[in-house]
């Protein structure tokens, strides 16, 4: 397997062999189920979808209880659970490509999967390089200093405008604004993938992974974990 889905717990740090002091993302990844198997012959591909996680499922009679406040699994999720042997439905899916990893001379050899197979933190190893896929912090609406490291104008001699984008465009031609012109906006909750990070840890006691560096994500964000090409 090239991958698994995880949950980012937060930082902390680890001291090597010589001594040093590493800061490292601590990523969660209890044992990951096979939940869907693509061939090459249908999707161009061979991939497998995985599932993380946990859902809570409605009751089977309601007569006479309560409905239980908060999200519940719809019975296709826990119905496609049930074909890989699963009695609860996972909370998240994700598609890993099986060939992502792996040079091109080696890509002849994929491995086989069964529905119903764990993947664990056991595939990765110490000194390892990973890259990881997580979705960025949600900032709102932010101005042009915050969102594109715009340096703002004097702040002093009178200036009043010292976060304000200034000119946008010349009037006389092109009389409009160029598109893609950097403006305020929506910043961050966008999708980032982080290349090239080293495993400096594994714990497979507690499903734990100890990742080199910040990744992007709050804490008990969803990140997903492939290995490097």
């Amino acid at each position: 397997m090239i991958g698994i889905i995880g949950r980012k717990l937060g930082m902390t740090q680890v001291f090597n062999e010589d001594g040093q002091q590493i800061p490292c993302t601590v990523v969660e990844a209890t044992p990951n189920s096979v939940t869907k198997i693509l061939k090459k012959d249908k999707a161009g591909y061979d991939s497998v979808e995985l599932g993380f996680g946990e859902q809570r499922h409605a009751r089977e009679s309601k007569k006479g209880e309560r409905t239980p406040r908060g999200r519940r699994a719809h019975k296709a999720i826990v119905g496609h659970a049930a074909k890989s042997g699963l009695t609860v439905a996972p909370e998240v899916f994700r598609s890993f490509r099986l060939d992502d990893a792996m040079l091109p001379e080696n890509r002849k050899e994929i491995p086989a999967y069964n529905l119903g197979d764990k993947v664990t933190v056991e595939i990765f190893a110490p000194g390892e390089q990973v890259k990881v896929t997580g979705t960025s912090k949600g900032r709102g609406f932010q101005g042009v200093v915050k969102r594109h490291g715009f340096g703002g104008g004097p702040n002093t001699h009178g200036n009043t405008k010292h976060r304000r984008p200034g000119s946008i465009g010349p009037g006389t031609d092109p009389s409009r604004v160029i598109k893609g012109k950097k403006m305020p906006g929506h910043y961050g909750a966008a999708r980032h993938t982080q290349t090239h990070l080293r495993i400096e840890r594994i714990d497979a006691a507690r499903n734990l992974i100890y990742i080199r560096g910040s990744v992007a994500g709050p804490r008990n964000g969803i990140v997903l974990v492939k290995k490097q090409g």
